[in-house]
């Protein structure tokens, strides 16, 4: 590192994440400025089916005002283990539960000003059930997607949604391994 940390505010606490600014002073003598975002981490599944379709969301966004295409995913609850996380969401927001569940590994989400990591999971051996939705969840949409149609949709723009697109990579890396 080419610098030092001289001061840190937490200027906000909220529900999802809290606002903090540093004040550094690089080995150079001159000053700056971070803002992070602190954030949890999260949780997000790439939940096959027996017929080697991918489950995800269509999801309304609040911040882009809008639906997107997504993976099951949400944020940890305090000392949640990811993997637990990982299982609730997708049982909550798709109502299929996992016989096997495999990490394949973490992201990070927005590293030059947030400090959110996702664990990602792969799930197998699917049963459908009851989803247990949120309210603001309500709207949501479970669709089914071949690993192609998926690979189209992300080529085409209509999947931009960062998890997802790195999700589904690794998905694919670790079931097409020799």
């Amino acid at each position: 590192m080419n610098f030092k940390l001289l001061k840190s505010d937490s200027l906000f606490k909220g529900k999802v994440f809290d606002l903090q600014v540093d004040e550094i002073e690089y080995d150079s003598g001159n000053k700056g400025i971070r803002e992070v975002a602190v954030h949890p981490g999260g949780a997000v599944i790439v939940a096959l089916t027996n017929d080697y379709k991918i489950v995800t969301i269509n999801q309304f966004r609040y911040p882009l005002q809008k639906f997107l295409t997504e993976l099951p995913a949400g944020k940890l609850e305090k000392g949640e283990d990811p993997q637990v996380c990982a299982v609730r969401e997708l049982e909550e927001e798709t109502g299929y539960k996992a016989a096997e569940v495999t990490k394949l590994g973490a992201i990070v989400t927005a590293p030059g000003f947030c400090t959110e990591v996702l664990h990602v999971y792969l799930a197998q051996n699917l049963t459908q059930g009851d989803h247990k939705r949120e309210e603001g969840e309500f709207g949501m949409q479970v669709i089914e997607l071949t690993l192609k149609e998926i690979e189209d949709k992300i080529k085409c723009g209509d999947i931009y949604d960062s998890k997802t697109i790195s999700a589904v990579m690794l998905a694919k890396l670790h079931l097409t391994k020799s």
